[in-house]
């Protein structure tokens, strides 16, 4: 997840430096959490607001049902966000990991802006420690006076620098929240695996990420405002001012000029391209339906942060294991960072053992943004496949199978969360399959029971897995082989595909990292 999260991998031999340069230094900044702020919650009642009214309507011919909308396409992610930004009459909640200081984030702090100027209350949860958004920023935001934005176990600013703060307090400030949603009127939310950043909404070029999120309505938005409130209002959430000074004493309306005077036609241009998505608007004039589901919010409470690692508070994956637990004969997991560890290979082997067919998509190493995810993962192979997973790895070079033209993007990263069950139920989230989700961080999703949401990625799963990613067998001497079919030949591989020999030697070199930190 600095894999996001796995980022804390890419930062690991730098942290090692800080740690033993912090020797030299008498003490660190830290946080104060018991500073005085405002408890809030979401507004019950909007029942009268336009998407109140819309949510209302479909939900008298589906009783006790949840609307959910699958986002595929970055485009169509950036699109839905930003429209219902545009038709919020009451409150806007958003919980994030990051937030980039790149076109998807100025495009998304100007609806905000906008959104807050007709007088919508605006609730934004950040984590900061991979936040690359400046404070100067979210201090911009957080002037408005119908914004209010913090920070979920903010890294002091105060002292020498905010590396050796982190390092320094490393054993709080390793613990992070990974949730993702953004709420609207408390009617309809989008869930997910994406962040406020160009890459999950195809807004870069040369390389696409394969992200997914749903838009949901109905009671389960209820819920994700629920969840929202209870890390909102949490010792851990800091106000922004609490947390970083305006040192400058900048104006609103005076960073909003020099913002817009940088961006100029390319804010437009983006802005103007996510917003030629019509998905939202059709779904709110049943031009396009929504597919009727049962579906739960499955969630870390933010005391997991704050408490030793145990098994008392991994309340998600306890209540994951359980549904997995119940399957009859299919489990497809979909993860950008694999490292199931001892205990999980346990688990697809009891899944296995019991007749389930176990299949597996992850990235390889060429299409791995963070090599040492791709270290700890890689020592497991062998065993999940002995175990008797179909294991599958993202093909780099199979950008264009997966959009279905060639555009010239050249290469492709998995970044989608996703678990589906028996061709009936799916959950989609925040949840990466490592130990940093499943225990150091604080995670959220939905568990959503829709044969035909789960239809469009299972029809045909094996030709569409075949386009898009080698097979990981083992031959007969018990070595790796990665099978492929590229160009309508099938394709057998003896080494890592697509890598160059200091790739392999980096991916090698890194499992030195704390598989416990992945």
């Amino acid at each position: 997840m600095l894999h996001e999260l796995s980022i804390v991998h890419c930062r690991l031999c730098r942290i090692v430096i800080l740690l033993l340069s912090s020797a030299v230094f008498s003490g660190c900044a830290t946080v104060a959490f018991d500073q005085p702020k405002t408890h809030s919650e979401a507004i019950a009642d909007t029942s009268d607001t336009r998407l109140g009214k819309n949510v209302l309507e479909w939900s008298e011919q589906h009783e006790g049902l949840s609307g959910i909308y699958p986002l595929s396409q970055g485009m169509d992610a950036l699109g839905a966000r930003l429209r219902l930004a545009e038709v919020a009459e009451r409150t806007i909640d958003l919980q994030y990991f990051l937030m980039k200081d790149d076109m998807a984030g100025l495009v998304m702090m100007n609806a905000l802006l906008k959104a807050a100027d007709r007088g919508v209350r605006v609730r934004f949860l950040l984590d900061d420690i991979f936040t690359t958004s400046a404070d100067r920023n979210l201090l911009l935001l957080n002037q408005h006076p119908n914004i209010e934005v913090r920070l979920f176990n903010p890294v002091s600013r105060r002292g020498l620098s905010s590396g050796l703060n982190f390092v320094g307090d490393f054993r709080r400030a390793n613990r992070r929240m990974h949730n993702k949603s953004f709420t609207v009127d408390n009617q309809i939310s989008i869930v997910g695996g994406r962040n406020i950043a160009d890459e999950y909404f195809q807004l870069k070029t040369g390389s696409v990420f394969v992200d997914f999120d749903v838009l949901a309505m109905g009671p389960v938005a209820a819920e994700i405002s629920q969840s929202f409130d209870e890390y909102w209002n949490h010792s851990r959430a800091v106000p922004m001012e609490q947390v970083a000074d305006n040192k400058n004493n900048e104006d609103l309306e005076t960073v909003r000029a020099d913002i817009a005077e940088e961006f100029d036609g390319a804010y437009d241009a983006v802005y103007g391209r996510a917003l030629e998505s019509q998905l939202l608007q059709d779904l709110i004039a049943n031009r396009e339906p929504w597919f009727p589901a049962y579906a739960v919010v499955l969630s870390d409470s933010p005391d997991k942060l704050i408490n030793d690692i145990s098994e008392e508070h991994m309340q998600l994956a306890t209540d994951l294991l359980d549904v997995l637990h119940s399957a009859r004969s299919e489990i497809i997991f979909i993860s950008p960072y694999y490292v199931p560890g001892k205990g999980g290979v346990e688990l697809v082997q009891q899944l296995v053992d019991k007749g389930i067919r176990v299949v597996i998509l992850t990235n390889s190493l060429a299409s791995n943004n963070h090599v040492p995810v791709h270290g700890g993962y890689a020592r497991y192979r062998k065993d999940v496949v002995r175990a008797g997973v179909e294991l599958y790895e993202a093909r780099a070079n199979a950008a264009a199978e997966y959009q279905g033209a060639d555009d010239g993007v050249d290469s492709m990263t998995l970044h989608t969360k996703a678990i589906l069950i028996d061709r009936r139920y799916l959950f989609v989230g925040s949840l990466n399959l490592d130990p940093r989700s499943i225990q150091i961080n604080a995670e959220m999703g939905l568990l959503i029971d829709s044969a035909e949401i789960v239809g469009g990625f299972t029809d045909n799963a094996d030709e569409k897995l075949a386009a898009i990613a080698y097979r990981v067998k083992l031959n007969d001497k018990g070595q790796l082989e990665w099978h492929g079919r590229i160009d309508g030949e099938d394709v057998v591989e003896t080494h890592e595909p697509l890598t160059s020999r200091w790739l392999r030697f980096k991916a090698w070199f890194m499992k030195i990292a704390p598989e416990s930190q992945l």
